[in-house]
């Protein structure tokens, strides 16, 4: 007998309808009632994992402690559950497929044909339950990516169709999300795109066991009943998920129509231990109820797709709340950083955060950025390739090194002050080779990062090939950079400040990776207090 229960959500109609906020509303009302439950994502797409992906096409690369490349949906679960993801939680075609035919390489099938059932099916039926056999936990939350009715999802559809006969009734259960959409002509709600694909779902021999709709308009006891009486469930098992304004709403919400509770019953869980959800809703109150507001530029070169920088932005409504203030984040675009944006807008900010991201477009912009921040004492934060530019800047406009720059922009350049990494030389292929995962930072005592973090060692991760180049640490610490933090191994240069600003922080790791709803990160939260006093001298 399973003693670890299974929830399999799927979605239909639409996609980008937030399956991924749903599994992680749920698992954190099941997680509040004193459950052991974590997410995994399996993804359609025959990529590896998205760390060649551009962010353009889906959206910022999420990075785990054991340097897993993960969908960013890994990012929401961690910052719901408070608890860490690995490579077990984000699963592709392309890793399902590169693993059966590894094994057949190796003769595990015994000179089998090797097909799509049984071959393909028990890899995906065998990732999915790794976590559940591990013994960490109660109940494991399975997000399909896609649609119910893509081609890519069927290989999926199929195993979670075993896979619930397999474990028996009382132990899986199937979350199917949809649509319900409005049509303002006739001014109603229409069932039929959710019965359809209810349909579909059920042509692939599973039957859900609750709808959630997404729906902008509030569902009727009498559009409940049709939709229960079309699509072969409960009534009690019809749940509304209407548009939040804040996905922090959402566990809330879900927890008011019963998602929780529905979910226990079928599953012969006890639900008898209220939610404990304090912490929660103390953060949500000081997110929706500020004291005062700040405006903190963000720089970047791929600011017209939100996603891009989705955990850097969850970060500073995470920080924003514990200082009780609306940070308000403005995205420039650092490829048309000009002296007009700098007068008009740059120059009004109460921070300058420049963020992440690799190639050579748009990087003068954000060197300009920097520069401004720097001299007229800006609140600043510089994350990997942040960093990066600041160590550039610092290197051009104080230490004269004209044509400072990273060889990642300029092979050529006569002061390299950022290099690729000596392991990373050698290296061919591109995908999940970088420096990835959690690694040991030392602080020195008496920085700024030291009284952030509040102690002498932290754990950060990473995601880059290039670095600050040792040959030019003396020159720039003697021209006034500090150097507050290495890795005490290798002695990488992870973190910069400098000696006559006020707040200039650069760290070569994603702190915005380790943010979550219950433990804000220190840097952001400093940051934004930093940005916060800053306000207050422009107004004085």
């Amino acid at each position: 007998m399973a003693t670890t229960k299974y929830i399999f959500v799927t979605g239909g109609v639409s996609s980008s309808l937030g399956k991924g906020i749903i599994a992680a509303s749920l698992a954190k009302l099941l997680q509040a009632r004193g459950y052991r439950v974590t997410i995994q994502k399996l993804d359609p797409y025959i990529n590896i994992d998205p760390g060649t992906l551009n962010p353009y096409e889906h959206g910022e690369c999420y990075v785990t402690d054991d340097g897993a490349e993960t969908d960013l949906d890994l990012g929401h679960y961690e910052r719901f559950l408070n608890v860490a993801t690995s490579q077990a939680n984000n699963v592709t075609t392309g890793r399902i497929y590169q693993s059966v035919i590894d094994k057949e390489r190796r003769g595990e099938f015994l000179g089998k044909t090797v097909q799509v059932i049984p071959h393909i099916t028990n890899e995906i039926k065998e990732r999915i339950q790794i976590l559940g056999n591990s013994g960490d936990y109660d109940i494991v939350i399975t997000e399909i990516g896609g649609t119910v009715g893509d081609i890519e999802s069927l290989p999926y559809i199929e195993s979670i169709r075993q896979l619930k006969w397999e474990l028996g009734k009382e132990n899986s259960l199937v979350i199917h999300l949809t649509l319900i959409p409005y049509l303002s002509a006739a001014g109603e709600l229409k069932t039929k795109p959710t019965q359809h694909s209810v349909k579909t779902l059920m042509e692939s021999g599973i039957q859900a066991d609750i709808l959630v709709c997404r729906t902008e308009h509030h569902l009727n006891d009498e559009l409940r009943g049709k939709l229960a009486r079309f699509c072969n469930v409960e009534q009690e098992a019809v749940i509304e998920s209407i548009d939040a304004s804040t996905i922090y709403d959402v566990p809330n919400l879900m927890l008011e129509e019963g998602l929780d509770m529905i979910t226990l019953k079928k599953l012969r869980l006890d639900d008898q231990t209220a939610p404990e959800l304090s912490r929660w809703n103390e953060f949500l109150n000081k997110h929706k109820n500020p004291k005062s507001t700040v405006t903190i530029g963000l720089i970047g070169k791929y600011v017209e797709l939100q996603d891009s920088y989705k955990s850097i932005l969850e970060a500073f409504i995470h920080a924003g709340a514990e200082n009780e203030v609306k940070v308000n984040v403005e995205s420039i675009h650092s490829e048309f950083i000009t002296d007009n944006v700098i007068a008009n807008t740059i120059s009004k900010l109460d921070g300058v955060l420049v963020a992440p991201g690799f190639g050579e477009r748009g990087i003068e912009g954000k060197i300009k950025a920097v520069q401004y921040a720097r001299e007229h004492k800006i609140p600043f934060l510089g994350i990997c390739l942040g960093m990066q530019m600041a160590v550039i800047e610092y290197g051009r406009n104080v230490c004269a090194f004209a044509k400072a720059n990273s060889t990642e922009m300029n092979p050529e350049t006569p002061h390299p002050v950022i290099d690729i990494m000596e392991a990373q030389k050698t290296i061919k292929n591109m995908g999940g080779t970088m420096r990835l995962g959690a690694w040991e930072c030392e602080l020195v005592p008496n920085s700024i990062v030291s009284a952030v973090y509040g102690q002498e060692t932290i754990l950060e991760r990473h995601r880059h090939r290039y670095e600050f180049n040792d040959e030019y640490r003396r020159q720039l610490v003697a021209a006034g950079l500090k150097i507050t933090g290495t890795n005490p191994e290798t002695g990488l240069v992870e973190i910069i400040e400098l000696e006559d600003h006020p707040w200039f922080v650069g760290v070569q790791y994603h702190p915005e990776y380790k943010s979550t709803v219950s433990n804000p990160h220190p840097l952001f939260v400093a940051f934004v207090k930093a940005a916060l006093d800053f306000s207050k001298t422009k107004q004085n």
